[in-house]
């Protein structure tokens, strides 16, 4: 799959302007260099050669970090294959550029006068030739783990935006039929509520049932949830109690779109509409460190079976969850003390907030 010409979001080479990835590359270098060391019989001390290749590796290594660095907006432009031979000409250019910037040094008077005169090598042309196989064996190999490492991330990512829209596409026709089942039930007995409803239904429509986003803020989601309370409020009224203690939330925390209406609707369904009281759903968040999480809890309905549908939407929230979060995110389910509880734990994805504009104020 070819990145997008002018975005370096798909581009293969990794950033050389990450703090980690120079890390890395200095990491790599001295294990590369310990290696040549160990493999050469050079007659020459062990600490010694090994301070001489590592020295020599890490001015390659980091002048190539900083190239890369300055060209990756216009190297993300290219095709892979253009991209690739610019990174190679790159890497041959400083290989040669350092081999006989070392050659030299090491043939001036002072230094070849000194003791330190055999540290650098005598015979320039084959010293910078060896170099510049050496090192495009190893850049070919290292584009190419580079560019099949991409391609797998970006097929990986391909598949799971696949299966999310197909997960939501499995839960939005049931969270429709139950929507206009509380309007049908509200038409004939109750007009001017059905009219309120049917303004919420487009409100919840035009919120989260968009193919657009795969993923809303959960300021969002809460008030997707609330405005489906005020639908079945509509129908059960006085039955019907919610309590929200959400406060705590972040509201910039980014989650996959109807994660908590389905379990308000199935709180709703399965616990509050069967008992003849009614009863109280509550709908609780908290943020501890990087951990956002919510627990949603109901009475148990006298006699209480949980239907396929319920078991299709929680299963439908965890894999959500899943494909989004990894094993970082976490679903428990179950019935505790009278009460079904839902508990959602998932780390904090905050959605960026965009820079305010502000006019420059003369004096």
């Amino acid at each position: 799959m070819k990145s997008d010409p002018g975005s370096d979001d798909t581009f293969y080479l990794p950033d050389f302007c990450a703090q980690r990835t120079v890390l890395a590359i200095v990491v790599i270098v001295e294990l590369t260099a310990f290696v040549l060391t160990l493999a050469r019989q050079s007659g020459m001390d062990f600490w010694t050669d090994l301070g001489r290749t590592s020295l020599f590796l890490l001015w390659i290594g980091l002048t190539l970090a900083a190239l890369l660095c300055a060209l990756r907006s216009q190297l993300a432009r290219l095709s892979a294959a253009a991209a690739s031979t610019v990174v190679l000409l790159v890497v041959a250019g400083v290989v040669a550029a350092v081999s006989l910037t070392a050659w030299l040094f090491g043939q001036t008077h002072t230094v070849a006068a000194s003791e330190l005169g055999w540290l650098f090598p005598q015979d320039g042309r084959n010293f910078t030739l060896r170099n510049l196989w050496i090192a495009l064996v190893v850049a070919g190999l290292a584009l190419r783990y580079f560019y099949v490492a991409q391609q797998w991330r970006q097929s990986v990512e391909l598949r799971a935006a696949a299966r999310v829209h197909a997960l939501q596409a499995r839960i939005r026709p049931h969270f429709l039929f139950n929507s206009m089942n509380t309007i049908a039930a509200l038409t004939r007995s109750n007009p001017p509520r059905a009219e309120a409803a049917v303004q919420d239904l487009a409100d919840l429509f035009r919120a989260t049932l968009s193919d657009k986003r795969d993923t809303i803020t959960l300021a969002e989601e809460l008030e997707v949830a609330r405005t489906y309370q005020r639908m079945e409020q509509l129908r059960l009224g006085e039955r019907l109690h919610v309590e929200w203690k959400t406060d705590e939330l972040p509201a910039n925390a980014l989650v996959p779109g109807l994660m908590i209406q389905p379990l308000l609707e199935n709180a709703i369904y399965h616990g509050i509409e069967p008992r003849p009281d009614g009863g109280t759903v509550t709908i609780s968040g908290e943020i501890n460190g990087d951990q956002v999480t919510i627990v949603v809890r109901n009475p148990l309905g006298p006699g209480v079976s949980f239907r396929d549908g319920n078991r299709l939407a929680l299963a439908n929230i965890r894999e959500r969850l899943s494909l989004m979060y990894g094993e970082r995110a976490l679903m428990k389910s179950g019935r505790f003390d009278g009460e079904y509880i839902v508990t959602l734990r998932f780390p904090l994805l905050e959605k960026p907030v965009a820079p305010v504009a502000t006019a420059a104020v003369g004096s």
